[in-house]
């Protein structure tokens, strides 16, 4: 069953990595955070839930549960700094008519979930490949 395992962890942190491109691209235009701040774009951080050596161990005893798939290490925000749009009539402009908005890529954030969705459309094909094997192994078990 790790197999499923595997491809489930990695649904779910691609299913989290697209909420966070939803929420930049949600405020990408957003010039105030409710303390007052410019928002600041936010990257999922994401890795393999156990290290090489915990693996190696695993490998030497059968008995040892092994930690398999992916996990979020951390949703961090980014240093992509602002933006300055000229205009002097909005209530969050500056005193020389400048408003801050989040410097944060339309295009990028697009690319970005496109690339996540065919990680997780990926996942889920094997996640679909595993079970359709197990099934067979099951089938040919009541078979013998």
């Amino acid at each position: 069953m790790e197999a499923t395992q595997i491809s489930r962890s990695a649904l779910d942190v691609e299913w989290q990595r697209l909420q966070v491109i939803a929420t930049n691209l949600a405020n990408m235009n957003t010039t105030r955070t409710g303390n007052g701040g410019t928002y600041a774009a936010q990257r999922l951080v994401s890795g393999p839930v156990g290290d090489f050596a915990a693996e190696m161990r695993v490998a030497g005893d059968p008995d040892a549960p092994p930690e398999r798939g992916v996990m979020v290490y951390q949703i961090t925000q980014t240093n992509s700094g602002t933006r300055q749009v000229f205009n002097p009539n909005h209530p969050h402009a500056n005193e020389d008519g400048f408003v801050s908005y989040p410097n944060i890529s339309q295009s990028d954030e697009m690319s970005m979930m496109i690339k996540t969705q065919r990680a997780y459309q990926a996942n889920l094909v094997a996640l679909q490949a595993a079970q359709r094997m197990f099934s067979s192994a099951l089938q040919v078990g009541r078979q013998g």
